[in-house]
């Protein structure tokens, strides 16, 4: 299906979401150029036996935004397109998410450019031990701690995990999350991001004065994310009238029935042919008349192009930078509220915290432990963000970028320079 307008750059656009919100903080300018830049990062290049016995080089990435408040936390990504830049941006996020959160981590990001569809099982396992061997010098429990992300699953996490683990001689359970339950996976992981923004949907409704039952809902994306929060908001009894994958779209005025459009999607791998929707493209889902909007699929797909065609009350960012700075601008001026990426989708790596710090006391909590601490946490964030942003008269994003760079930053200024 076909994506919009993905020309800019997520890097420049991070930077650029960066240097706004500094504006409005009394922090210096050596700091400020400080959390600019990655503190570091790795390019790998390693080769990997195919099932032929071909021997075909991949190219990987592993990059550190920032460990001012601790170790460094961020999912690794499968696909084609992977490139430095798009890591870079994804770290900084990440660091902002953490700091937004009130977790502590700094912000870490990795990617291999493979296309996994391509690989067999044996494949995909080849690649991964390999990738995560290379990536090993930087990776450990108290150091850096990699999750899944786009194109990876709780199966890869347990190869990396085992990997890590073989290399030391003994299991070490902290040293990913998003693993499976059955080796130190956390209960409630997979639909923690989901869950978490149908939690801050649900705060926003609230605060514009709508009820979910009157809310009709768009939700770009069917992955992990986009699924588990259409889901949800369905059961929260919002009317979600159209869904999208990366094949097709699906609209329906009356509302889709969304757990039969999981199953579906489950037994075909892909919402095609779904029954009771009409079918449609990308870019009218995206400008369709509705209250809620969650972009839950891929960056820049709300840009200066396409902003001043959204037709929606409030935007909930599942994915990560879904939004251009430009298309930020438009919606601000239109009044549309835009629950920013580093809070609305944050439900996972706070529950990748919970599992990080169960791995460690091997003391594991039960689901309805686990998802009413998300809730709770989920909802205080927003509130504080909510708050910041009408304090400062800026917009939600702002509000939570201001709140995460002022928090790393004190944090940088207390610990100081080394050496």
């Amino acid at each position: 299906m076909t994506q919009v307008n993905v020309e800019r750059d997520p890097y420049d656009v991070a930077l650029e979401q960066f240097d706004k919100a500094a504006q409005y903080l009394d922090i210096g300018e050596g700091t400020k150029e400080m959390l600019r830049h990655p503190q570091r990062e790795l390019t790998v290049n390693f080769p990997v036996e195919m099932d032929d016995g071909r021997l075909e080089v991949f190219t990987g990435y592993r990059v550190h935004h920032s460990t001012i408040l601790g170790p460094t936390k961020g999912g690794i990504r499968y696909g084609k397109n992977v490139n430095l830049n798009e890591v870079r941006a994804l770290a900084m996020w990440m660091t902002w998410k953490c700091a937004v959160a009130g977790l502590p981590y700094g912000g870490a990001k990795g990617g291999v450019i493979v296309d996994p569809k391509q690989l067999s099982l044996r494949e995909l396992e080849r690649l991964t031990r390999r990738y995560a061997t290379e990536i090993s010098v930087l990776m450990s429990p108290h150091g850096d701690i990699p999750a899944p992300d786009m194109n990876t699953n709780p199966q890869i996490m347990a190869w990396i995990m085992d990997t890590y683990s073989m290399h030391k001689g003994y299991s070490v359970l902290g040293v990913v999350t998003g693993k499976p339950v059955e080796i130190g996976g956390s209960l409630g992981r997979n639909e923690a991001t989901g869950r978490g923004v149908m939690f801050t949907t649900r705060e926003a409704l609230g605060k514009l004065g709508l009820k979910p039952s009157a809310s009709r809902c768009v939700v770009q994306g069917f992955g992990n994310v986009g699924s588990v929060s259409a889901n949800l908001l369905h059961q929260l009894g919002c009317n979600v009238v159209a869904v999208s994958d990366v094949y097709t779209g699906l609209y329906n005025p009356k509302g889709i029935d969304i757990p039969e459009a999981i199953k579906w999607s489950r037994a075909k791998g892909t919402l095609v042919g779904f029954p009771g929707a009409e079918q449609i493209t990308n870019r009218s889902l995206l400008e369709l008349k509705c209250d809620v909007l969650v972009p839950a699929a891929m960056e820049n797909q709300l840009t200066a192009e396409n902003a001043g065609r959204i037709d929606t009350k409030l935007i909930v960012e599942g994915a990560n930078g879904p939004t251009t700075p430009e298309a930020d601008e438009i919606f601000a001026k239109r009044g549309i509220m835009v629950v920013p990426d580093v809070l609305a989708n944050a439900g996972g790596v706070t529950v990748s915290y919970f599992e990080w710090v169960q791995g460690l006391q091997s003391f594991f909590w039960d689901e309805n432990e686990i998802n009413n601490r998300l809730e709770r946490l989920m909802v205080q964030n927003f509130a504080r963000v909510w708050k910041t942003s009408q304090e400062k008269k800026v917009s939600m994003r702002m509000g939570a970028y201001i709140l995460a760079i002022d928090r790393v930053a004190k944090a940088g200024d207390l610990r100081g320079l080394y050496p």
